[in-house]
């Protein structure tokens, strides 16, 4: 017999993610096409920079796009493997293949100029640099 622990907070999650994944409006409107996939991605906030880690294995850093436009962070990719003729010996397929997207918006604290990204070992980190806020301006 084995333990499982039962969490509920990870069942919910689950199905929020669910409904994102089948109710959001990406950038490229409702005719976007269905992404077979999406990488695990953890978001954490130093003093000074942002950093997005994305688990992304199995997939070459030449097919990741990371594009920023008017505030959102896309991360763009594909994962292929040969295609099979035949499905024949295969008793479980679970590692999905195709492309994936992940978009974020970004607080306009953020340095647009100075982000950088980069993928080693299936893993692609991606560094948002913080910048000051710029004062409010009075207008008489």
């Amino acid at each position: 017999m084995s333990l499982v622990h039962y969490k509920p907070v990870n069942l919910f999650n689950q199905f929020n993610d669910e409904l994102n994944r089948h109710f959001s409006m990406t950038r490229e409107g409702a005719a976007n096409q269905e992404h077979a996939w999406q990488p695990a991605v953890d978001i954490r906030e130093e003093e000074n920079c942002y950093l997005i880690t994305a688990d992304v294995p199995g997939v070459n850093s030449k097919d990741i796009d990371v594009t920023l436009e008017d505030g959102v962070l896309s991360i763009k990719g594909s994962r292929n493997t040969e295609k099979e003729l035949s499905e024949a010996g295969y008793r479980r397929r679970e590692r999905t293949n195709g492309t994936f997207l992940r978009q974020f918006t970004l607080p306009d604290t953020v340095d647009a100029n100075s982000i950088s990204a980069t993928a080693r070992d299936g893993v692609l980190e991606v560094t948002i640099p913080k910048q000051e806020k710029p004062a409010a301006k009075k207008i008489t």
